[in-house]
């Protein structure tokens, strides 16, 4: 169904792309204005201008494949591969200058994420990962940043350990934590965080499929587990629904560690 050049060229655009619109958004950070979305989430013009140049270079390099976006559409095609973007991960941090934001592709076939790149431009890390799944496709294997291979950290939970929350998730803290909690302002990132071994898990209350598309297959691909929150099977996605308000309560983490931290994470669902 696939080649090793298919891979390769998914690979190389990826980087390249997030590469050359991180340099434009970097040159923008911290001065961006900012408007509100129904939503209560922050949107800027660079948002929409990442969102269309993102698209456009998709649309050239591969034009059979269907695209998701945040900022434009939302409503998945149906196509067996599909793009899911995000043009800037962490507006609120884009726009208020702090140097935490990325820029997030994942990639769908039949309506699960196989493949997921995520660049964060402050710090110039590129994040990726394969995950073929229930697929059957013949592809690489891995999760990586910047070339190097990652994997979550082998340790035990204790107070010098972190663990990391969204804005959503705070009623987490109402009881004892056996961990340093964290809070970063990047869904992607703080999930990334589990698959790079900084941290021992992470939790997203309300993420959509921009969110999550990507990371999806890297966390999965470096050892993690990914656990629904409400017991929802989050892939594949359905043809012609909407997805722009649906969201995928998450917690990421080892397998031996989700009967840590679920019980004390599911919270969040209230």
């Amino acid at each position: 169904m696939t080649t090793p050049d298919f891979w390769d060229r998914v690979t190389a655009f990826a980087q390249s792309t997030t590469t050359e619109v991180g340099a434009t958004l970097l040159k923008a950070f911290g001065n961006a204005t900012a408007e509100q979305k129904a939503d209560g989430s922050l949107v800027t013009q660079y948002d929409k201008w990442a969102d269309a140049e993102l698209t456009q270079q998709i649309e050239a390099a591969f034009p059979e494949h269907g695209i998701l976006s945040e900022e434009a559409e939302h409503v998945f095609p149906g196509t067996d591969w599909c793009w899911v973007i995000d043009p800037i991960d962490g507006t609120t941090n884009f726009t208020r200058g702090v140097p935490l934001w990325g820029i997030s592709l994942g990639l769908l076939y039949q309506g699960t994420p196989v493949f997921g790149h995520v660049y964060i431009p402050s710090i110039d890390e590129h994040f990726y990962g394969f995950w073929p799944g229930e697929s059957g496709l013949e592809m690489p294997a891995g999760a990586f940043v910047n070339e190097r291979a990652i994997a979550p950290t082998p340790d035990a939970p204790t107070g010098s350990h972190f663990f990391s929350l969204c804005a959503r998730s705070v009623k987490v803290l109402q009881k004892p934590f056996p961990c340093k909690i964290r809070m970063l302002g990047v869904a992607t990132y703080n999930l990334l965080t589990v698959a790079s071994g900084v941290s021992l898990g992470a939790v997203e209350a309300t993420p959509k499929i921009w969110d999550i598309a990507a990371v999806w297959p890297i966390t999965q691909a470096a050892g993690a587990t990914w656990t629904a929150l409400d017991h929802q099977k989050s892939f594949p996605l359905i043809a012609g629904k909407d997805y722009s308000t649906f969201p995928f309560p998450t917690l990421v983490t080892r397998p031996d560690l989700v009967e840590t931290f679920e019980p004390l994470v599911n919270v969040v669902l209230t």
